[in-house]
């Protein structure tokens, strides 16, 4: 059995995808997890997307801890004898990937890119060293437990006339010491560049505050809106909120579009923005690491190049 959790559900039909092909090659089953209150049509939609059941664990949990569900993920893996457990690599998911694997003695993988099965065992790629090299992993023993971003894997075309088990079940977590203080939502600002189709970034060739705003009517003029940003502009001069920032340490993403102007191409940004459809590069410098990426590159100042791409597009699309 192969199981698949994740609190985000998009996410989760993500992992579905590639639990599918793994349960082919290891001739076995997959089951989506969820936790919480019942939701058949969530469910119903994970049975569409590729689950061949959906583990549906009522509890009466009012808030998340990782330890409460790294038991109840525990009683599931026992129960169903599971193989591997894919987890999507958010920060809840991590934290419940080490913890779950610390509780049961298991290998543990985090962040990967692709998961396979090599001579009989599963396998795992991720990236290491800032994203200069890739580290290709093999479990020696089962469950395998690893997370995955998202983005990594695409979803499966939804079926709607799959049939699949939805089962119930009820379990009672082990008991947390701790407890949840206060949760405070982080305002993101209706931000949510993960999932843009078009987004227009900009790093240091930006040399004011207020010229992001050549970035956002680009982004304007695509239908995109989405503005997108190097480290330095959101972790160093805190020009945009950290929900914008592109990279190793920021969010990965996988625009059919992405256009990076002002930003020389470190390697950590590139690791944020690798799986782009089409990439533009705009530098004004022509060996800027960035045109290395890029699929069209426009070397110029961006003061200029922007004003008139923007323009260009605006006449074309009228």
């Amino acid at each position: 059995m192969i199981l698949v959790y994740s609190d985000h559900k998009n996410l989760c039909i993500e992992l579905l995808s590639k639990a599918t092909v793994l349960a082919k090659e290891l001739n076995t089953k997959t089951a989506a997890v969820l936790i919480g209150k019942a939701d058949e049509k969530t469910a119903k939609e994970y049975i569409a997307y590729g689950a061949d059941s959906v583990l549906s664990v009522e509890t009466d949990l009012k808030q998340y801890k990782s330890e409460e569900y790294a038991s109840i993920l525990q009683q599931l893996i026992k129960e169903t004898n599971a193989e591997l457990l894919l987890i999507g690599s958010d920060k809840n998911g991590k934290e419940l990937a080490s913890r779950l694997a610390g509780m049961i003695n298991a290998g543990c993988i985090i962040d990967a890119t692709d998961v396979s099965i090599a001579d009989g065992n599963i396998t795992a790629q991720r990236v290491v060293y800032s994203g200069n090299a890739v580290s290709i992993e093999q479990f020696q023993s089962t469950p395998a437990i690893i997370t995955v971003p998202s983005k990594v894997f695409d979803p499966l075309p939804k079926d709607e006339k799959r049939k699949g088990d939805i089962k119930k079940i009820s379990i009672t977590p082990q008991h947390a010491a701790s407890k949840v203080v206060k949760i405070a939502e982080k305002q993101a600002g209706g931000v949510n560049i993960e999932e843009a189709e078009i987004i227009v970034s900009c790093g240091r060739g930006i040399k004011n505050k207020e010229d992001i705003q050549l970035a956002n009517n680009l982004a304007e003029v695509l239908k995109g809106r989405t503005v997108g940003c190097s480290r330095p502009i959101a972790a160093d001069l805190k020009w945009l909120p950290e929900e914008h920032w592109i990279g190793l340490s920021g969010h990965k993403v996988k625009p059919k579009l992405y256009i990076a102007a002002g930003i020389s191409g470190q390697i950590q940004h590139i690791a944020g923005m690798r799986d782009s459809g089409v990439v533009v590069a705009i530098n004004k410098d022509a060996d800027a690491l960035i045109f290395k990426s890029a699929d069209y590159g426009i070397v110029g100042d961006l003061y200029k190049v922007l004003p008139k791409l923007t323009e260009a597009i605006k006449t074309k699309m009228e």
